[in-house]
């Protein structure tokens, strides 16, 4: 009886491997999210990093009236290129062409005040809107500093010690490492991962079902001398096939991927080793039967090959919600979010990420929370296969 199921595995699986379409998204899925994810990364190590290599150019106008601030400007990498006066509407203007992150602008009044030891007003325009928001705040750092040497210095000269307007000193010690403080923005890409498991087994598993439905070749395979459950279960496989080999791929480029790029200057790290990636993989493998097993059963019950795709396609956006869910809303982890599918797998990926021991069973819960509903779908699917009108689709 054995026999029988792989042979129909085997021959459902060989169909599905001359199909151009299944190939091609099986391709598309197994590169394009972890592409993404990394170049997704990669863009926001060369931003966060793009003001060290190249300095920030700040447009600076009366900057001849604070030449101590100009000097210290210049030792944190900060060009102060000088501007002739500008009105509002010209600031703008510069601003909005994106040449300088700000305008840093001393009114004439400024030495005046400065030397009467008057609070000496200082401007900055910014573009709330633009994406060199980063580089405006270094300046303002550099303008805090500025202000608070020159507080001392005045103390100092009146005989007043700075500490005395520091009456209390807090020290901060953070014990979170890279690991743990990047494990919930990892597990979050890495959770999109995941999703293939249920997209990549949807064409063959329409096709081999609602698809043999309307060719007339499902009548011919039921004629055949085996069992409801070997039909079922050698198609549940044939199409879950695809889905675990793309999952296992996708989690291996992307694992390459994330350990090639220097997340260290985004504070992030990739902790996981080969080891734990297949353990990760291994325990995947139910998510992506259960993947297939839900659209074998669907198709089976659809009455056309469009009916089965318009129903899946609705059935693929719940597994997301769960851990959109969880997202939003911040919810730390919990035993619970291990017996939910996908978000279970995600869950996991998150733990482990932070570098820390989780012990056996978020494995086991990972693996059975998948694996029991797909048994139960596919005896399911079995059971209403032995009735010739669900066959027969009437």
């Amino acid at each position: 009886m054995k026999t029988k199921m792989w042979v129909i595995y085997w021959k459902e699986l060989r169909e599905t491997l001359r199909d151009k379409r299944s190939l091609g998204m099986l391709a598309m899925f197994t590169l394009f999210y972890p592409l993404m994810i990394g170049f997704m990364l990669h863009q926001g190590i060369t931003k966060s990093t793009k003001t060290e290599r190249e300095g920030i150019e700040l447009a600076v106008i009366g900057g001849a009236r604070a030449p101590t601030l100009m000097s210290q400007l210049a030792q944190k990498n900060i060009t102060a290129k000088e501007t002739a006066p500008m009105d509002e509407e010209a600031i703008g203007e510069l601003l909005r062409s994106k040449k300088v992150p700000a305008v840093l602008r001393l009114p004439d009044d400024f030495t005046e005040n400065y030397q009467a030891m008057r609070p000496a007003r200082l401007e900055i325009w910014y573009d709330s809107a633009s994406d060199r928001d980063r580089q405006r705040k270094d300046v303002e750092d550099v303008l805090e500093a500025y202000g608070a040497n020159v507080a001392n210095a005045r103390l100092l000269a009146h005989g007043v010690s700075p500490a005395a307007l520091t009456p209390i000193l807090v020290q901060r010690y953070d014990t979170g490492t890279n690991a743990s403080r990047s494990a919930v923005l990892i597990g979050s890409i890495i959770g999109i991962l995941f999703f293939p498991a249920f997209m990549l087994s949807m064409s063959a598993a329409v096709d081999s079902t609602a698809g043999e439905r309307e060719r007339r070749s499902l009548e011919v395979l039921m004629a055949q001398p085996a069992r409801t459950w070997e039909l079922v279960c050698g198609k549940w496989l044939a199409a879950s096939t695809l889905a675990i080999v793309g999952v296992t791929l996708e989690l291996i480029l992307a694992h390459l991927i994330l350990g090639w790029l220097p997340l260290e200057e985004l504070g992030m790290t990739w902790s996981l080793g080969w080891g734990q990636l297949l353990l990760v993989c291994a325990v995947t493998v139910p998510l992506a039967l259960l993947g297939g097993a839900l659209h074998v059963t669907l198709a089976m019950n659809s009455k056309s090959f469009k009916e089965a795709q318009t129903m899946i396609s609705f059935v693929l956006l719940v597994p997301i919600i769960p851990g959109l869910v969880v997202s939003f809303m911040e919810l730390k982890t919990a035993q619970w979010m291990y017996l939910v599918p996908m978000l279970s797998n995600q869950t996991l990926v998150t733990e482990m990420s932070k570098a820390g021991g989780i012990g056996a069973l978020p494995f086991v819960l990972t693996f059975l929370c998948s694996a029991i509903p797909a048994v139960l779908i596919i005896a399911f699917a079995s059971w209403r296969m032995k009735s010739e009108r669900y066959v027969l689709a009437v």
